[in-house]
């Protein structure tokens, strides 16, 4: 039942900056060490995810733009001039390397659709891998983020309670009001920790599974591509 007495339980709130000044110097800097990796996790995460929905947006608008053409072989050079479209660099990839086995083909008089085919397939593999590690750029940083920065938070904490045992021991009393500052120091980097890997694993989780969409996205275009250009060799 609510008192007076418990009043003061409910009303005292924790002063994150005084706690931060109890700390000693080996906490204090792997506090701010943590501040910053927040900084950069968030900044990884909102500019990751930013990316991804304007690539995926740009992939569809293009093979939107694909499926209007009646051939792709023939098609102007200003189709290919879209590299920074992941769809776009698959499809000048491969017509570009079509027309170079053609070429090289005619001038050793050993031109032949299946070595353009297998030229074109070769180039959009290669250009799908490229694609592939565009899409998970940057994300082992923020998977560092997850797996460092409890460990640095545990590391805070224990040098933190060392350190207020330590001084314990030179004042040669152990009560609550002794500990009590010196251990809820040393938690601030435990926290500072959580509060780092938790929305970091979060953006992680949700990232990947947005990469791994794309990606299968993009291996699916990728096979129709190379269906789309042997179907309109054998016309």
């Amino acid at each position: 039942m609510f008192s007076l007495a418990t009043a003061p339980l409910f009303l005292a709130t924790t002063n994150i900056v005084e706690v931060f000044l109890r700390c000693d110097p080996v906490g204090q800097v792997i506090t701010i060490i943590l501040i910053i990796f927040s900084i950069f996790a968030w900044s990884v995460m909102l500019g990751k995810n930013a990316e991804l929905n304007k690539l995926r947006l740009r992939n569809h608008q293009f093979e939107q733009r694909l499926r209007e053409e009646r051939k792709l072989l023939d098609l102007p050079d200003a189709m290919r001039n879209f590299r920074i479209v992941p769809y776009a660099d698959l499809f000048a990839d491969a017509v570009e390397n079509y027309w170079r086995a053609a070429a090289i083909g005619k001038e050793k008089d050993d031109d032949s659709l299946h070595a353009r085919l297998e030229h074109a397939e070769n180039a959009i593999a290669r250009a799908l891998a490229r694609q592939v590690l565009r899409y998970e750029e940057n994300m082992v940083w923020l998977a560092t983020m997850v797996t460092v920065a409890p460990f640095m938070g545990l590391l805070g904490t224990v040098w933190g309670v060392m350190e207020a045992f330590s001084a314990v021991s030179v004042l040669q009393t152990a009560s609550i009001q002794t500990l009590a500052p010196g251990v809820s120091a040393a938690l601030l980097t435990t926290i500072a920790g959580l509060v780092v890997a938790i929305p970091s694993v979060v953006g992680y989780n949700i990232l990947l599974n947005k990469t791994k969409t794309l990606t299968t996205e993009i291996e699916n275009y990728a096979s129709a591509l190379a269906d789309r250009i042997e179907l309109e060799m054998q016309k």
